[in-house]
């Protein structure tokens, strides 16, 4: 059937060329219309609950919201993991689903739930659903900076004009608030000037409600016009909120301000930023839509700041602290600028072994073509053009044009044998039927062995799949093109004087070599192949040397410096230290700028504790760096510059961090969750694992989170004393929120702004557990106050400042960050010193987390998969030669090719990843091909032998047997080595790229290098040794030849 299909090709040049236009044609629209980013996007489908319960402490946010939400989250269809966080104030649930599982219908599926849920929450208390992003949504971050305005104001700026004119833009899924001051109107009350007068705290309340309200009059007609009636009653300034009539006293109003002082202020803050060591900045978070394109959404933020820039006024100024469009540009650059180098190469290759300009035409036509039909594809499935997708491309340039290699060589060798009057076009086609079904064949040998990579899960198969994708459709178009349009174009372009085989430079330097090396190989033929065994046995040992990790790191061009301190500290501490570390990092040479974050802001994306930092570094272009200095050796000097008491250091980059807090929950490479049922109880068994973690040998830091390290100042109402007063402990509950609490009575509508009005106690009346026993008061029944001393216990005490669950179970972190050892072998050592020094009560136990989690699931995969797909790889050869003991002799290529990968990446000092797991994967189908090509000028050659015998009437003997060895191997090397040179040339690029992507390529190029080389060798050498043991067993004896008495049977 492929012959006929290549010869139907070869006589219908019209209809296969105008075809191969019409797929390239739509190769290059897709092209341009492809979405853009740096990586796929590696983050789990979920929806996060986001609830606002202010002033309430985390155990309160736990027992009343968090803990009703995730239980009622727990049987949401196809969720896999519902994590809960309860802050001061607020609550967060995640809601993790199975992979492939739609955003809209998970977020469909939630709300459903959540309107069942509601009802189990405190009265006022409204859940809401996050913003449709992902956990890589944070594209784009700026800081507003003025000269002339203050932080108060430069954030009424970002909340009310920049928020707005930003989430207009196409692609932007919320655009949050972080840092600055929110401009509050506070109401100080006057405890004792209320008692005196008589008003309460509700009267109050009341009265500013009511003071506080526009309404409509429906309308008038005057003189034929109709106006509409409105009364105007708005607060819009301290003066009228001081002025709100409280009560009369015979006939004098007492007003607001005779009772309490009327200010401006700042709201509470739980977040804060700063830039360069300078200052406090506001700032703001652009989120990308989900399914959105990364860099046309934030091309899309851009115009829209020029566009609003003439509204701002003339002092502030837009600084962007993080453009992920650098990355993605950057990413997108190194891939082209690697496939245009593969590319040239390979031509080069085919233009220096053929000799012949027209002929290398035909593969260097074809490579492009089958690049493009490669993109259309892409946009059929929807896929993005990423370094992974690209990368799938790359990887496969040099195999794309085996079979055309084959196919021209193969060409011109029939031409050189040709009788005289036969027809070129017949000629063509014969050679390319001889050998085009077994290329095809080994084309679909090497698509099929990349199936594991489809097998994958979560974040190691969404970052995988794209490449597997674009690879199988590159091999899949090249294997379609091989049969079509290479015969074609052979028709066109192969023709006029060819230099024979035997006047090539090349070929007769590779013969001259290769001769005397098969001579020896056909004396020594057994001692070849336990030579061979040898070399594989010894490859154990670089094996066994080589560490574990998940994934190399990805150089984004941006660190993220991510420490964590006691908890506790408050807003003003926090923003000293992060000015402080600030300034230290700005102080490096390579650095541009330095962006910092405490806290969390104002969006369910960001579930960060107060003591949480988050320090983005942009780092100047490389060529501005120290001489000799690395990544790691500039995050090595900043973590000793930036050693402070009672601070764990942590480095990543941005998103990649985002990605592992969103699906995991763990920042670091390793995180040890640590589950039970008490929250103390799980804080001292944290403490002590991280006790034993610093001692294990590579650990660069290991942070447990104190979950009962939070300051509490209790108030515990006395029963008896509230009875004796007829108090009932709502009135108590209330004063706490209100006097002690702040609490917002109402928002004023100023123009298009909304600033909130909070009634609490001077700050002298409740800054010591003294002054709040004695100065605040309690309303009673019968009029009158009673100290709240008189009727509540007030101590101070040690809580939780964030409370974390695991599918409804409580949870802490321990985050652990490791220098200079592998992720594998660090993880099982520090498994067994826990496991050795810590003894965990019934109902408690530990789940190694992060990256580990990753390397263990796809460990896991990868065992069952890969021998499945060996096995696919043997039918699929088995159905080409229709022999087992063929079918063996190419499988025998695949544990040789191993050899050299593993070698190399010893020698490298590259551990072994997901990422080298893949470049195995992708290595098996080539060496497949390899001893494919091997087989079939071996076959060949005997094949014509064994008929010259038939004619003969002579029986075929060992003699023969060699001759036709010597034929197929030696005569017939340029083939082979044109196929194992194309494929190394198409990859040399990868390996010596640099730029942004190139660590993930590299490890996926080396063991495809490394394994060429040792499979070559095993294909020059080793399976002419196996196919004359096999061969020969059952033929007649005859005598070892000398070099001199081979001859070959043609030249």
């Amino acid at each position: 059937m492929i012959a006929r299909i290549i010869a139907w090709s070869a006589r219908n040049l019209l209809l296969v060329l105008f075809g191969t236009g019409f797929a390239a044609a739509a190769g290059i629209y897709a092209l341009a219309h492809l979405p853009l980013d740096a990586i796929p996007d590696l983050s789990d489908t979920q929806v996060i609950v986001y609830t606002e319960y202010p002033g309430q402490a985390p155990q309160v946010i736990e027992d009343q919201v968090t803990y009703p939400l995730t239980t009622a989250m727990l049987t949401v269809p196809k969720s896999k993991v519902v994590r809960g966080f309860s802050f001061f104030g607020v609550s967060f649930v995640y809601v993790i689903f199975e992979d492939g599982t739609d955003i809209y219908w998970a977020r469909s599926r939630v709300l459903e739930f959540l309107n069942g849920a509601t009802s189990r929450l405190p009265a006022g208390v409204t859940p809401t659903m996050g913003p449709d992003a992902t956990g890589v949504g944070w594209v784009y971050q700026y800081a507003i900076m003025s000269r002339e305005l203050n932080l108060a104001d430069t954030r009424a700026i970002q909340d009310w004009n920049l928020k707005f004119a930003l989430a207009k833009a196409e692609g932007v899924a919320e655009v949050a608030s972080v840092g600055g001051f929110v401009k509050q109107y506070n109401v100080v009350l006057d405890p004792l000037r209320m008692r005196d007068l008589g008003i309460t705290m509700q009267k109050m309340r009341d009265a500013i409600r009511a003071s506080n309200a526009d309404v409509g009059g429906r309308t008038v007609e005057l003189s034929e016009f109709e106006y509409v009636i409105r009364g105007k009653g708005y607060l819009k300034s301290i003066n009228d909120l001081g002025n709100v009539v409280l009560k009369t006293n015979n006939g004098t109003p007492v007003l607001l301000r005779d009772v309490a002082r009327v200010e401006l202020g700042p709201d509470e803050r739980r977040g804060i930023t700063e830039l360069n060591g300078e200052g406090e900045v506001a700032s703001g978070i652009v989120l990308q839509r989900f399914g959105a394109n990364a860099l046309d959404v934030i091309e899309n933020v851009k115009k829209r700041f020029k566009e609003i820039a003439s509204s701002l006024p003339k002092s502030v100024e837009i600084v962007p602290v993080y453009d992920r469009s650098n990355l993605i540009n950057a990413a997108i650059a190194t891939l082209k600028h690697t496939l245009l180098e593969e590319s040239v190469v390979v031509a080069l290759v085919c233009i220096l072994f053929l000799l012949h300009v027209r002929s290398a035409l035909v593969a260097i036509l074809m490579l492009p073509v089958g690049v493009l039909m490669a993109f259309g594809a892409m946009k059929l499935l929807g896929l993005g053009s990423n370094i992974m997708s690209l990368g799938g491309i790359a990887i496969a340039i040099g195999a794309m044009v085996d079979a055309a290699i084959v196919m021209i060589e193969n060409a011109h060798k029939h031409l050189e044998r040709a009788d005289p009057g036969k027809s070129r076009v017949e000629v063509l086609i014969e050679a390319a039927s001889e050998v085009g079904p077994a290329l095809f064949f080994s084309l679909l040998i090497i698509t099929v062995s990349f199936m594991p990579i489809f097998t994958l899960e979560s974040q190691e198969g969404r970052l995988f799949s794209p490449l597997a994708f674009t690879k199988t459709f590159a091999m899949a178009a090249a294997a379609i093109l091989s049969v079509t349009l290479v015969p074609a174009l052979m028709i066109i372009f192969v023709r006029g004087r060819i230099i024979p085989e035997h006047k090539n430079p090349i070929n007769r330097f590779l013969i001259w070599v290769y001769r005397p090396v098969i001579t020896v190989v056909m004396r020594a033929k057994t001692l070849v192949v336990l030579l061979a065994v040898a070399v594989l046995a010894a490859s154990v040992w670089p094996a066994r040397q080589l560490g574990t990790e998940f994934m190399p790191s990805l150089n984004e061009g941006t660190l993220m410096y991510m420490p964590t301190t006691l908890p506790g500290i408050s807003v003003t501490k926090a923003g000293e230290l992060l000015q402080m570390q600030d300034r230290i990092i700005r102080s490096f040479p390579e650095v541009a700028s330095v962006y910092g974050k405490a806290g969390r802001a104002a969006t369910a994306t960001d579930p960060a504790p107060s003591e949480m930092f988050e320090t983005i570094i942009n780092l100047k272009p490389k060529e501005e760096w120290r001489p000799g200095l690395t990544v790691d050796g500039l995050i090595a000097e900043m973590d000793k510059a930036l050693q402070f008491p009672g601070v764990s250091n942590a480095w990543t980059m941005p998103i990649k961090a985002r990605i592992d807090m969103l699906s995991t929950g763990i920042r670091t490479p390793i995180g040890v969750k640590v589950i039970g049922t008490d929250l103390v109880e799980i804080d001292r068994l944290a403490k002590q694992i991280e006790q034993v973690l610093k001692a294990v040998p590579g650990t660069s830091s290991a942070y447990a989170e104190r979950g009962i390290g939070g300051y509490y100042l209790d108030v515990t109402p006395d029963r008896e004393a509230l009875a004796r007063y007829g108090i009932m402990i709502q009135d108590v509950q209330d004063v706490i929120g209100t006097a002690l609490g702040g609490q917002t009575v109402t928002t004023t509508v100023e123009g298009r702004q909304r600033f909130t009005v909070n009634m609490r106690y001077p700050r002298d009346l409740r800054d010591s557990p003294q002054a709040i026993a004695n100065d605040v008061l309690v309303p009673m029944p019968g009029g009158g106050a009673v100290p709240l001393g008189e009727v509540a216990r007030i101590t101070l005490a040690r809580g939780p400042t964030s409370i974390r669950t695991e599918n409804g179970q409580l949870a802490t972190y321990i985050y652990v960050d490791i220098r200079d050892r592998d992720l594998g072998g660090y993880v099982a050592d520090a498994q067994r010193a826990v496991q050795a020094s810590i003894q965990f009560p019934p109902g408690y136990y530990v789940m190694w987390s992060g990256q580990y989690e990753y390397l263990e699931r796809a460990t896991a995969r990868l065992k069952i998969v890969v021998p499945v797909t060996l096995l696919i790889i043997f039918l699929l050869l088995y159905l080409n030669f229709r022999s087992i003991t063929e079918t063996m002799i190419v499988m025998l290529s695949l544990p040789f090719a191993l050899v050299g990968g593993l070698w190399l990446m010893w020698w490298l000092g590259f551990n072994l990843s997901v990422a080298v797991v893949v470049g195995f994967i992708a290595l098996a189908g080539v060496a497949a091909e390899t001893g494919v090509v091997m087989l079939i000028y071996l076959n060949q050659a005997l094949t014509a032998i064994q008929a010259r015998r038939d004619i003969e009437g002579r029986l075929l003997t060992r003699n023969d047997l060699y001759d036709a060895i010597m034929e197929g191997a030696v005569e017939r090397v340029r083939p082979k080595m044109m196929t194992v040179v194309a494929i190394m040339a198409g990859l040399l690029p990868i390996m010596w790229s640099t730029g942004t992507g190139s660590e993930i390529m590299q490890r996926i190029a080396v063991p495809m290098i490394g394994g060429m080389i040792s499979s070559t060798l095993l294909t020059l050498i080793v399976i002419p040794a196996i196919y004359a043991i096999v061969k020969g067993y059952r033929l007649p004896q005859a005598g070892l030849i000398s070099a001199e008495e081979i001859v070959p049977v043609t030249r």
